[in-house]
């Protein structure tokens, strides 16, 4: 029997998760992009979110590479939110979950004894 997965880790992969659909209904049907052909934009933004799923078997290694793409996001809901006011709800939504994703990434980090 496998050990049962932390809350942090479950909030984590809840994040990781609606951070996919947040992308699809962002890019693909809410605010869809004026320049840049569809598949593109969501080729940039959800294959690389995709990835980590080929690690899911070990929720933990999941998550550090989610935590580590969750930085791009980040940075991109920032310029989105400071610079298009029409998405900015859609950018804070993204800036949200991305920092759920790193802090149960640090929450679920067990100190090691005498550290």
């Amino acid at each position: 029997m496998s050990a049962p997965v932390p809350l942090a880790y479950r909030a984590g992969r809840a994040a990781w998760f609606a951070l996919i659909a947040l992308q699809l209904l962002w890019h693909g049907w809410l605010a869809r992009p004026e320049r840049m052909p569809l598949w593109l934009v969501l080729g940039i933004t959800v294959i690389p979110l995709l990835l980590p799923l080929a690690a899911l078997r070990d929720l933990r290694r999941a998550l550090l590479w989610v935590g580590i793409l969750s930085l791009f996001y980040f940075c991109h809901g920032v310029a989105e939110a400071w610079s298009e006011p029409t998405v900015k709800w859609l950018a804070l939504v993204e800036i949200g979950l991305s920092l759920l994703v790193i802090v149960a990434l640090g929450a679920g980090v067990k100190r090691r004894p005498g550290r």
